[in-house]
């Protein structure tokens, strides 16, 4: 009798790419659909899923790790970004000072961008902005708000339309790369999201194979991923190739996993988050 298969909470953007390759791509992928389930959603629902036992693993926000009970991390595989990254964005007008934002409309779909944005204003005077949950769109964000976080295929067509946007507009903006400006704080890695395993699943050394082994042969078809991307987001082939191979980094080392701890603990010190101390935590045979 086969076992069901594992429900895997996935990201439907651009940067988990490479991690996902074995999944849905030959001669892995007949194998692994075997044995997982694919679902595509928004990475704040990914955590949800997780909490609600409707996932197994999930490519989780980091910030779940604090409100999700006893969820473990796959080991070696992260989405981050050891300097600037491009798709995780906190735009201003260039008028309006960091310390002066009233309120900041924020990209419902990352809960992290968010609680690292809310770190980064503790750190600019002003510690208290309001954030308001909006869809991702600059010019209806700009609206309702003096700034907005943009994460993701969105914050990347952002900065490549910025020209035009200010031909259009007239309005001179600030667009502030949140990694690079967490890297500039604390000299770490900006850690986006890992694989979580939801308690009432098994993290056994099979299933960190597959995840590793589908981020090291993602990382060796850049090419193919660049081919498959550029008709799917309106940014230039060269762009999603710097991406992927520049901007995010994949292997969830010794400074990503030091970049987490000071996260939590700066989260917890600035109120953002409960308090949480990361350890990664071996697989079990």
């Amino acid at each position: 009798m086969s076992l069901p298969r594992l429900r895997i909470a996935a990201i439907n953007f651009l940067n988990p790419a490479p991690l996902m390759w074995d999944f849905e791509h030959s001669p892995q992928r007949s194998e692994l659909a075997l044995r997982y389930q694919i679902d595509r959603m928004l990475p704040s629902e990914c955590a949800d899923r997780l909490a609600a036992g409707t996932a197994d693993i999930g490519l989780v926000p980091i910030a779940a790790l604090a409100t999700i009970p006893n969820l473990r991390v796959v080991p070696g595989c992260v989405i981050a970004s050891k300097g600037q990254v491009r798709s995780l964005l906190l735009v201003r007008r260039a008028h309006q000072s960091l310390a002066d934002i009233r309120s900041v409309a924020a990209d419902t779909a990352s809960r992290t961008t968010v609680a690292y944005t809310r770190i980064l204003f503790h750190h600019w005077g002003n510690p208290s902005v309001p954030f308001l949950p909006a869809p991702a769109n600059l010019d209806a964000m700009l609206a309702l708000a003096d700034a907005a976080i943009v994460i993701g295929d969105p914050a990347l067509e952002a900065l490549d339309q910025r020209a035009n946007r200010l031909n259009r507009t007239g309005e001179e903006l600030v667009y502030h790369d949140l990694a690079a400006e967490w890297h500039t704080l604390t000299g770490l890695p900006f850690v986006s999201a890992v694989w979580g395993v939801a308690r009432d699943s098994q993290l056994d050394d099979r299933i960190v194979n597959d995840f590793i082994q589908s981020r090291i042969h993602g990382l060796e078809n850049i090419d193919a991923l660049v081919a498959e991307w550029s008709p799917r987001i309106s940014i230039s082939a060269e762009t999603i190739r710097t991406y992927l191979t520049t901007n995010i980094h994949y292997l969830l080392d010794d400074e990503c996993i030091e970049g987490i701890k000071v996260f939590f603990r700066q989260a917890q010190e600035t109120g953002v988050l409960p308090e949480y101390h990361f350890a990664l935590r071996e697989s079990t045979t």
